[in-house]
């Protein structure tokens, strides 16, 4: 899996691979990722602290308890705790056995949370309990630490890795986070390449489409090409309630509770990992269809807490536009959002306001004008015709292409769109 974020001049890529440590690198692992929750921890219980012995009022004290500290003290931030992390190490042994800078990054994360808190309002900083704090953080490297089977990690040693993918020409390596998941039982580095290079903004040009995303069909175009949903969780969720039902009989604490919480965790990993590879395909099997592509800005948080929960959950339709616009970056296709109200009780082809449907209706009849299709293709191609007015696009002859270059989705026009509206990605197999 890759991510991305770039400015004008650097380009930042986290590449996803698999590692395979031996049982001594895991079990060193696995104390880094309790010393560094202990930690984190305290720089939360200090600022805790500090803010609590400055909320008390000045003429009186409460009558259970008062946090009383020196008005001496100055305020627990990022560069005092880092300071005093150099005193936390001479009394705690345990904080020397971790990396210095992973260390150094877990005051800075614990940082960050309290500053987006501070932003957004809500949401203050929470302490980790057992078996909350997954991953590490080295910041730095000197030498590109991949030998192309092999990962060099600080103090830790040399890991085995699925290099599935090359680093880019151009590209260093700057960072890598370890990431622990399905119960410490599947092993991940996330190698955070960088290059200085300008990406230019994609422009929008040739073919557009519309999306609209439902539960009859997980999504249906303006040109109508539908994709069939994919219901993962739904269709292990009688596996599932198995396998956490031997789980609840165990007894808490013993190997047997921890061998079958492990077999509910992989499954839940195996249901994400899956859902994840379709959202992929879907958004390349779209990127073949067009060269802009315009979809809702819907707040799926809000519709997921209705009776339709369960399944909008499961479909992860905000996972699935997030992947979306990242595919289309990747390939060069224009990515946009318009505005999502109305797109049902339009008519695409007057623009008359036909009022609201119920969700049983799925057809969409207009009085004034007598078009008449389904609801979903009706809705797809209003968000079609907001995109297109939101942008000015440019003719496709004007673009300076190379004479043997062939425009993204020629091939696979010709065999869906081209007279075969209706055609269906099926869904991969579990």
């Amino acid at each position: 899996m890759i991510t991305m974020c770039y400015n004008a001049h650097m380009l930042t890529l986290n590449y996803t691979y698999r590692i395979d440590p031996t049982e001594d690198q895991k079990q060193q692992m696995l104390s880094w990722l309790e010393t560094c929750r202990r930690l984190y921890n305290r720089c939360l219980r200090d600022l805790k602290d500090w803010l609590n012995s400055r909320s008390s009022s000045v003429d009186y004290c409460s009558i259970d308890k008062e946090y009383i500290m020196s008005p001496d003290i100055p305020f627990p931030s990022y560069i005092e705790q880092k300071k005093q992390l150099t005193q936390w190490k001479k009394t705690n042994p345990y904080f020397k056995k971790v990396y210095s800078q992973v260390t150094q990054d877990v005051v800075k994360r614990m940082h960050n949370t309290w500053e987006a808190f501070r932003k957004r309002g809500f949401g203050f900083p929470r302490f980790k309990k057992f078996g909350q704090y997954r991953s590490f953080y080295y910041p730095q490297f000197k030498k590109n630490p991949l030998t192309g089977y092999q990962i060099k990690l600080p103090m830790i040693g040399e890991v085995r890795i699925n290099q599935h993918r090359p680093i880019p020409e151009g590209f260093k390596v700057k960072a890598v986070r370890i990431v622990s998941r399905a119960r410490n039982t599947k092993w991940y580095a996330v190698v955070t390449i960088q290059s200085d290079v300008s990406v230019p903004d994609v422009i929008p040009y040739g073919r557009a489409i519309g999306i609209d995303i439902g539960l009859e069909n997980f999504l249906t175009t303006s040109d109508g090409f539908t994709v069939r949903p994919a219901r993962f969780f739904k269709d292990l969720q009688s596996e599932l309630k198995s396998l956490q039902r031997k789980a609840s009989r165990k007894k808490k604490r013993s190997k047997n509770c921890e061998k079958a919480q492990v077999k509910v965790a992989k499954l839940h990993h195996k249901i994400a990992n899956t859902r994840k590879n379709f959202h992929l395909q879907v958004s390349h099997e779209l990127c073949d269809h067009a060269d802009m592509i315009f979809v809702e800005d819907i707040d799926f948080r809000v519709s997921a807490k209705g009776f339709l929960g369960k399944n909008m959950l499961d479909a992860s339709f905000g996972q699935f536009r997030t992947l979306l616009s990242w595919v289309c970056w990747k390939r060069g296709k224009y990515f946009a959002e318009v505005d999502h109200k109305y797109t049902s009780q339009i008519c695409p082809h007057c623009n008359t306001h036909t009022g609201k449907k119920e969700l049983s209706e799925r057809e969409h009849n207009c009085p004034e004008c007598g078009y008449s299709t389904t609801r979903d293709i009706a809705s797809a191609q209003i968000i079609k015709q907001r995109g297109e007015n939101n942008v000015v696009p440019l003719d496709v002859r004007e673009r300076k292409l190379p004479a043997d270059c062939v425009l993204s989705g020629i091939n696979r026009l010709d065999k869906c769109n081209a007279g075969m509206l209706n055609c269906k990605v099926e869904k991969p197999t579990l």
